[in-house]
């Protein structure tokens, strides 16, 4: 599944502690997990029929995260791991929500360690780019972009860590309400940029 690997020690965020990043062993009950299956992300997708398709077969999970529950003060980094799994919603590929951080003046890390995929940033002026995500390499996320993980690979699951400060919040209203203008789909067989014809 995926997970960190941590002693029942507690986490001592003042001197410092060791994680042992193991995508094999389990969750430890020290992380918080997060789950969130198709029928939580209505209204993500741009092909609504696909969607309800889809839904009908199944509550297939789309991706989930897991995080370390760290302090939420300014100077602490919140870190963590989030698995998007393979599939599609009619030509786009499974993704997750996206989100502006609350403290729009936060930057953030993600390093891929397994699958495919993209991440997708835009900001609120209209600005995007799409980033490859392959084992090893490392996304910058820049202050005021909203950011979505995309996985495009037919089998594997996209596993990325990604770290920001611990205050930063996240907002998920303003792309649940909006969208995004831009979506990542299959066009024969290789995946593609293209607008959100959904975008308000």
């Amino acid at each position: 599944m995926g997970g960190f690997n941590v002693s029942e020690k507690p986490l001592d965020f003042l001197r410092g502690f060791t994680v042992d990043f193991d995508l094999k062993t389990g969750m430890s009950k020290m992380v918080d997990t997060g789950k969130r299956y198709l029928s939580q992300m209505k209204g993500m997708f741009a092909d609504e029929a696909a969607f309800d398709a889809l839904l009908a077969k199944g509550d297939a999970l789309v991706y989930e995260f897991h995080s370390m529950p760290v302090p939420e003060h300014e100077g602490d980094l919140a870190f963590g791991c989030s698995i998007v799994y393979p599939g599609k919603v009619g030509g786009e590929y499974f993704m997750t929500k996206g989100h502006f951080h609350t403290i729009l003046d936060t930057a953030e890390g993600y390093y891929c360690l397994g699958g495919s995929g993209y991440m997708l940033l835009e900001n609120e002026a209209g600005d995007y780019s799409a980033h490859e995500l392959a084992p090893g390499q490392a996304v910058y996320v820049p202050k005021d972009y909203a950011h979505r993980s995309v996985n495009t690979s037919a089998t594997e699951k996209l596993v990325t860590f990604f770290v920001f400060r611990a205050d930063a919040g996240h907002d998920y209203g303003t792309i649940e309400s909006k969208g995004y203008r831009r979506l990542v789909v299959e066009r024969n067989g290789k995946p593609e940029v293209i607008d959100n014809p959904k975008w308000k």
